[in-house]
């Protein structure tokens, strides 16, 4: 692999990472007038269509599925809708931030499940990073002066985090990994908005902005966090591995962080500073931990024993 493509790779990844951590940018405004979780990701979810038919049709590809392929994807949709519905609904529980902060649990996620259901090992390393990772989302949840986190709201990210492990795996199943990128994703966000069609009894309760200059959120929320965010995340893992791209993940709290902080009026104290920090650096350590490992081992090579006579 050349230098170029693992650049582009790399900065696909810092793009993929930073427009998912824009979605508090463009939902809590929403919310402010009125708006909720169900009406944002239906709005959300239908601009989002249009634009990755698009992106279909310039690329060449055909709508065409066959059709062992469409109960797979029907169950990525629901997985990736899921996911969304859950952490747009932590919003109101707690600051969004926070929620993306522990939302980055996921990639802890999916080694347990692929332990699980695919007999990948679990390091020692790995117990222990996910202790570490607890230990943060705990540091978040007790908070300052003795109040502490809302349970609903924390389960609505754990929920989310699981929904979305769940989808990075089954996107890698062979049922589904020889379908283009953006066919996937069109068709995974086209059944995932059916969701969103109950959700809203049907259409016939959808809320809508009452400022007229809102609905570029709406645009903003499909383009960004959704259409970019997604591929983006799966170009840039076929170019420098799934690992690399979820290391550059850590960068989603971060950009929610930021932007709470900055735009909303969220709090940034040393406590959440320091439960961030230890959730980061634990999942970093997840799937990192190998090449950390060959890289320990190299630099120990440069020092080898001197044997001693006798």
């Amino acid at each position: 692999m050349t230098a170029s493509i693992k650049t582009r790779g790399y900065i696909l990844g810092i793009i993929a990472a930073a427009t998912y951590g824009m979605n508090p940018l463009f939902t809590l405004p929403l919310y402010k007038d009125g708006l909720d979780p169900n009406s944002v990701l239906f709005f959300r979810y239908l601009f989002s269509i249009p634009i990755l038919a698009a992106m279909v049709k310039l690329r060449g590809r055909n709508f065409k599925l066959q059709k062992k392929e469409i109960m797979p994807l029907g169950i990525m949709g629901i997985l990736a809708a899921l996911s969304s519905l859950t952490l747009f609904t932590s919003y109101n529980y707690m600051d969004a931030g926070i929620a993306s902060t522990i939302l980055f649990v996921y990639p802890i996620m999916v080694a347990l499940i692929m332990a699980s259901f695919f007999k990948e090992k679990i390091t020692i390393q790995t117990t222990l990073c996910i202790i570490l990772a607890l230990s943060g989302i705990g540091i978040l949840y007790k908070g300052d002066g003795g109040t502490t986190l809302s349970l609903t709201g924390i389960g609505y990210v754990m929920a989310s985090a699981l929904s979305y492990a769940i989808y990075i795996v089954g996107v890698n199943r062979p049922a589904l990994k020889q379908i283009a990128t953006v066919k996937l994703t069109f068709y995974a966000i086209t059944f995932g908005f059916v969701v969103f069609v109950f959700g809203t009894d049907f259409c016939t309760d959808i809320k809508v902005p009452t400022k007229w200059y809102l609905w570029f959120n709406f645009v903003a929320l499909a383009a960004l966090p959704t259409v970019i965010s997604f591929m983006c995340t799966t170009v840039a893992a076929q170019y420098i591995g799934s690992t690399k791209t979820a290391i550059l993940g850590a960068l989603e709290p971060v950009t929610a962080v930021i932007f709470g902080v900055t735009l909303f009026g969220e709090q940034l104290t040393s406590r959440i500073v320091g439960g961030i920090i230890m959730i980061i650096i634990a999942v970093t350590l997840v799937i990192a931990g190998g090449e950390i490992t060959t890289q320990l081992l190299r630099f120990r090579k440069l020092f080898p024993k001197i044997s001693r006579k006798k």
